[in-house]
């Protein structure tokens, strides 16, 4: 079976349609502020109206860091979004706890500096019974602190020993069209995560890029 691919930080409906014309599998909006792939409420709506006309519509993920719960869940159903990503210091409880409103529908991204780091908290979010579409994971590269889109390539012989631990790992972090082949091959992971490098500006994604990862990703 192939891997799967999540497009992130899509800004704009051209990218959007793009991504789901090349076969993702995912594809993420980022309601961070701060983040220069960041998306506005409203934008992030319209978007999704018209992709969720389409049978080929993938799943789509609103990307996170240390909101609550509440505002969340709110985000996902006002954006109509399947999955909730958390890339903070986001507490295991809202993933792992059945009375959490993002239960059965969020993963947690982590950003291991030692493979000791990546199995303890491995071990706090990972949630055992979730159904097979919800990544377990998601490994980006460690650093201090920016949170994920720094275009640095991770630690693939950590990703790899999580990967094998963990079915279910989606790798992230200095990703591209030229190495994710590679990174497929070295991580096995369940699915790959792209931002910042497929794009042609922050926030606007080069589509001959955009094709040519996906397509060395699912060919790896």
């Amino acid at each position: 079976m192939s891997v799967k691919v999540k497009i992130c930080g899509i800004t704009n409906l051209e990218d959007a349609q793009v991504a789901v014309e090349s076969g993702a599998d995912y594809v993420g909006f980022i309601f961070y502020p701060p983040s220069k792939r960041a998306i506005e409420l409203n934008n992030a709506k319209q978007i999704v109206q018209v992709l969720r006309e389409r049978p080929d519509c993938p799943l789509l993920v609103g990307v996170f860091v240390n909101e609550t719960a509440a505002f969340m869940a709110q985000v996902l159903k006002e954006c109509q979004l399947d999955l909730a990503q958390l890339g903070g210091e986001e507490v295991p409880s809202l993933v792992a706890d059945s009375q959490s409103p993002l239960f059965g529908r969020a993963y947690k991204g982590i950003r291991p500096a030692s493979q000791t780091e990546a199995e303890v908290e491995a071990e706090w979010y990972i949630v055992a019974d979730r159904p097979v579409f919800i990544p377990s994971l998601l490994v980006d590269t460690y650093h201090p602190t920016l949170r994920g889109g720094t275009g640095e390539t991770g630690d693939w012989t950590l990703s790899a020993a999580l990967a094998q631990q963990y079915p279910g790992l989606m790798l992230a972090g200095g990703l591209t069209a030229d190495n994710v082949s590679e990174a497929v091959k070295q991580v096995r992971p369940f699915a790959v995560d792209v931002a910042s490098g497929i794009e042609a500006q922050p926030g606007k994604k080069d589509h001959d890029l955009l094709r040519a990862f996906i397509d060395n990703a699912k060919n790896a």
